[in-house]
């Protein structure tokens, strides 16, 4: 039996009892998002122009780029909106579409990341074979694996999602669509969406982050080995950027989804979200930018090119 959803619009609360800080939390969230498409942006454009950037890590970072590009783009613009007029509509169909783009994202990432701290365990742990493992080849097609992952997760997730009945109400106390808001619209049995998405995290969240850390094992008693103290230091701060990297994306989403929300309030649970979406992609760039000599070089050419 074929059932007609009663909700057709969705509306967002996002933050409606901002009032007098409203302004200045939309200036805010402009400046992040200009600062976070410009920093991506940029990173991506320095590996094009530059030869010096041309190697397997600075590869990865670009894609990592790409990631929160579309994150960034996925989440904002709806919360700007939501913030200026104290709650958004958005479609039915649109706001699931928020929330694959959101799974494809973060897919993408968590498996992007776990393929960087294998660069980086190749690189310390047996440097000689380098440029043997690491060839352009295997990177190009690690990379499409990588979105191709994403892309069949997300699919399961929206077939899923668009065969649910949705019977209302049509309010999500939110800052976005996400999975447990969604859901909780539906009056469909979830009991077999819920089971594949603990399915899903256990092989694409949980599998590359002890992948990462088992990488990090290694490569920590490897650098301990080392006798030279500036050996040791130089070894640590070719994967201290990408630590930082992981620890934050990882922190925000145990925080974000391990932790039972029922017993958080939405004001915390809205601001952790707003962390994981929002900060998160904008401090990837910073890290791997301030720290990273290579893309400074790379920037004051380019700076000396255009002008």
């Amino acid at each position: 039996m074929v059932f007609t959803n009663n909700v057709t619009s969705i509306f967002l609360l996002g933050f409606p009892n901002l009032q007098n800080f409203t302004f200045l939390f939309f200036s805010l969230l402009v400046l992040i998002f200009c600062g976070t498409i410009s920093g991506n942006l940029l990173i991506m454009v320095l590996y094009l122009v530059s030869k010096t950037l041309q190697s397997p890590m600075y590869f990865f970072i670009t894609q990592l780029s790409l990631c929160d590009l579309l994150l960034t783009t996925d989440i904002v613009p709806v919360l700007l909106h939501t913030v200026v007029h104290g709650g958004s509509s958005i479609t039915l169909i649109g706001c699931i579409t928020q929330f694959n783009i959101f799974v494809t994202s973060e897919v993408s990432e968590c498996l992007l990341l776990s393929v960087m701290s294998y660069d980086r365990y190749v690189a310390i742990c047996d440097p000689l074979s380098y440029h043997y493992i690491m060839t352009h080849t295997f990177c190009v097609i690690s990379v499409h694996v990588v979105w191709f992952i994403s892309f069949i997760v997300t699919l399961v997730y929206a077939v899923s999602m668009y065969n649910l009945y949705f019977c209302g109400p049509n309010v999500i106390d939110h800052i976005y669509c996400d999975f447990e808001p969604i859901l909780q619209l539906s009056c469909s049995d979830t009991s077999i969406i819920h089971s594949e998405v603990l399915i899903m995290g256990s092989i694409f969240v949980m599998l590359p982050f002890i992948v990462i850390v088992m990488s990090y094992v290694y490569i920590a008693f490897t650098i301990l080995k080392i006798p030279s103290n500036t050996r040791r230091h130089k070894a640590f701060s070719t994967c201290s950027s990408h630590l930082i990297v992981v620890s934050i994306f990882f922190w925000t989403l145990i925080m974000v989804y391990m932790f039972p929300t029922k017993g958080q309030s939405l004001i915390l649970s809205k601001v952790l979200s707003l962390m994981y979406t929002v900060l998160t992609p904008l401090f990837n760039p910073i890290i791997y930018t301030l720290r990273n000599k290579d893309f400074k070089t790379a920037f004051l050419k380019l700076k000396r090119v255009l002008q």
